[in-house]
């Protein structure tokens, strides 16, 4: 630090570490993890000594302007998002600048340019839908399957976090393709850019209450925090609204200012000029449905229900996101902990408290710590739920006991509960291409189906009619759409990111890599002895911000380098634990070098129905990365028989007893006493009743 007599500047504060990192269980049970502090006290600092002439007056310091980052002053500027992007889009150049790039993105747009070319750039863009619960009409999914092949580079994309991505799409047709989804009842509003993206919720068209009711909570928390000012509809359709009629608790939600939330006379009473410090990620669902990846979100909403079922409120969680930058340590991935609990009606209410007080107070001069877990990580969550309450104008009360969470991904056929199917489709990666594509649209097409994405990248078809389904079960087999139960199990939970060659972040390739990485780990997988049902959750991204939720995977691969990726462990199948970084630059080629002996002691060292995440968070870093240094290729032993242990149930029943006071099955531990023995016998002979058996010192693994 540089000492100044002419500016007394304020100290910089020491670090001081707070954060939530994750879950123990599904309880309210805490993990906490330490992380340096990001946002500076309000407290003024003590002035520094100056030194005047006597007969020199005392000049009142001007108020010094807070630092804001480049795209806070671009935003400040925009007339609510239109300028300059409203006049970039009449040139006849390919591209859009620099601040028009920063705008689109709001309007649900990213500029790209196709790095696998060499020379001039091709630009093209990117479009994202806004599908409230992954919803989509039968009449959009055609539309976009139609622009895609028009304007697109013929597929569709479906994100994990249930929209379109059409990509390939011309500057000189953005309008055109825009206009033809706000008319067939879609948008791409808010799907990108500082604001609510698309809110998330459990994809399954069941006619339950709870699932009916999470989601008609998620379109109307999309709806509240809609952008007002009409700057999407003036660019696209010429001022044209084409909007349908909002509930009245929205818009009573929305105009409510008793506690200061609002600007009075902006045009966006919630956002104002400059909306949110970065975006900001909404998911809803119910108790035990963890299909939407809910700890990852600046705000998870789950229903509360009464003995009979009946929807009574809802607990909040704050604070997710998965976000980070190699090499810096005070970025991070965080998980989402305990706000508290409202009452169903004031859930609107809450949500609102909580995205204001992230604009206020969420940072704005370096858009690496903007969102909102970084405010939450340095301030606590004691002071934030405080600063939230004054804003909600009440008190949160404690988030209620749930049942354990798991991920639940609805492929296959199911019961509606309305008398209608639903069948849920695995899509690798994400990517409708080819003959699927076709297929898809044809059995949307003549059976009038709706459609749902789900947060895993895979498609629901809806309202099925039972004569319908052995006809539509054909149709798909035939387009390469099988049932779950012939798709490989690592490839239906695994998740990728687009990555190259389109993303201009991407460093490293995922979906294009992940079909080869699949088949190398089901090889890995065969050749240590595990099952083929047997399973792990593997991520995939180009890099470290996280599109594909990595750092909630057992497996994650995260690129750091051309052919390069960090490796990350720890997540469990349910997503409620958040990885570790394990290694790093590991190139490609050498994958295996790392898989087969954690793979290989997994199968050998796990508890009974224990996963990869849970074997790997008890056993260590530090034991892990032993395992692997040391490894030298499969033990080769004597050929292995399949011998029976008991020769009656009474013993067999005893074994199993002492075996689940030891979380292990029958089986194991009757081998680790066989094992044990030997070992106390090594180079001896011992006797069997009639049979003498010469043992040998050998690993018996």
């Amino acid at each position: 630090m540089t000492t100044s007599f002419a500016v007394a500047k304020e100290p910089l504060l020491p670090i001081i570490p707070a954060s939530f990192n994750g879950l123990k269980s599904a309880s309210n049970s805490l993990l906490l993890c330490k992380r340096p502090q990001l946002f500076l006290s309000s407290a003024a600092p003590a002035a520094a000594a100056t030194i005047r002439a006597v007969s020199t007056p005392v000049k009142t310091d001007a108020p010094v302007e807070k630092k804001r980052s480049k795209v806070e002053i671009i935003k400040e500027h925009s007339d609510f998002i239109r300028y300059p992007l409203n006049e970039e889009l009449l040139t006849d150049a390919p591209n859009i600048n620099e601040s028009a790039t920063q705008l689109i993105k709001f309007h649900g747009s990213y500029q790209q340019y196709n790095r696998d070319e060499r020379g001039v750039k091709s630009y093209s863009f990117m479009l994202r839908t806004k599908n409230p619960c992954g919803k989509v009409s039968n009449k959009l999914y055609l539309a976009m399957d139609d622009l895609a092949d028009q304007f697109g580079i013929g597929t569709l994309r479906l994100t994990t976090r249930q929209t379109f991505q059409l990509h390939g799409v011309l500057k000189k047709d953005l309008k055109t393709v825009m206009s033809t989804i706000i008319k067939c009842m879609g948008s791409t509003l808010g799907a990108c850019g500082d604001l609510n993206r698309n809110v998330l919720a459990p994809a399954a068209p069941l006619n339950q209450k709870d699932y009916l009711f999470a989601q008609k909570t998620a379109e109307n928390i999309a709806a509240l925090l809609t952008p007002q000012s009409g700057f999407y509809y003036d660019m696209w359709v010429d001022g044209e609204m084409v909007m349908s009629a909002e509930p009245p608790e929205v818009v009573n939600a929305r105009n409510d200012n008793s506690h200061g939330t609002n600007f009075p006379d902006s045009p966006e009473p919630i956002y104002g000029t400059q909306f949110l410090p970065r975006k900001f990620k909404v998911a809803v669902t119910v108790p035990a449905d963890n299909s939407v990846d809910l700890f990852t979100n600046d705000v998870g909403v789950v229903v509360v229900s009464d003995a009979d079922g009946e929807p009574q409120g809802f607990n909040i969680y704050v604070g997710g996101g998965m976000g980070r930058t190699h090499r810096l340590e005070s970025t991070f991935p965080r998980l989402a902990e305990p706000l508290g609990y409202v009452p169903k009606e004031d859930i609107l209410h809450a949500v609102k408290a909580i995205v204001v007080t992230q604009r206020e107070h969420g940072r704005r001069d370096d858009r690496k710590y903007s969102r909102m877990k970084y405010l939450i990580s340095s301030w606590g969550i004691e002071k934030f739920r405080s600063v939230v309450e004054e804003y909600y104008g009440k008190k949160f009360g404690p988030c209620h006991e749930l049942p354990e969470w798991e991920f639940k991904s609805y492929l296959g056929w199911h019961e509606q509960g309305d008398g209608g199917l639903f069948c849920g489709l695995h899509v690798d990666s994400g990517r409708v291409q080819g003959i699927m594509k076709m297929t898809l649209r044809e059995v949307i097409e003549k059976y009038n189906l709706n459609v749902r994405i789900t947060p895993n990248q895979n498609i629901i078809l809806c309202d099925i009619r039972r004569a319908w389904k052995r006809h539509i079960t054909m149709a798909l087999a035939q387009g390469g759409l099988l049932q779950p139960r012939y798709v490989d199990p690592l490839n239906v939970t695994a998740m990728a990111c687009p990555a190259l060659p389109l993303c201009p972040l991407a460093i490293a390739e995922a979906e294009r890599g992940i079909p080869d990485i699949l088949k190398r780990v089901r090889a890995v997988f065969e050749k240590v002895g595990l099952k083929y049902n047997e399973s792990v959750c593997i991520r995939i991204t180009g890099c470290p911000n996280g599109c594909a939720r990595p750092y909630m995977a057992e497996l994650g691969l995260v690129g750091d380098g051309p052919n390069s990726y960090q490796i990350w462990l720890g997540g469990t199948p349910n997503q409620t634990t958040l990885a570790a970084v394990f290694k790093e630059k590991v190139k490609i080629h050498d994958l295996e070098k790392v898989l087969e002996p954690l793979f290989y002691h997994w199968k050998r060292k796990r508890l009974s129905r224990e996963s990869l995440g849970d074997f790997t968070n008890r056993l260590g870093k530090e034991k892990l990365l032993e395992l692997v240094d040391k490894w030298d290729g499969i033990p080769q032993g004597p050929a292995r028989y399949n011998l029976k242990f008991f020769a009656d149930k009474e013993t067999y029943e005893a074994v199993e007893g002492l075996a689940k006071l030891q979380d292990k099955s029958a089986h194991q531990l009757a081998m680790e006493i066989i094992c044990n023995y030997v070992a106390s016998h090594q180079n001896a002979d011992v006797h069997f009743g009639e049979h003498r058996i010469h043992f040998v010192s050998q690993d018996c693994e």
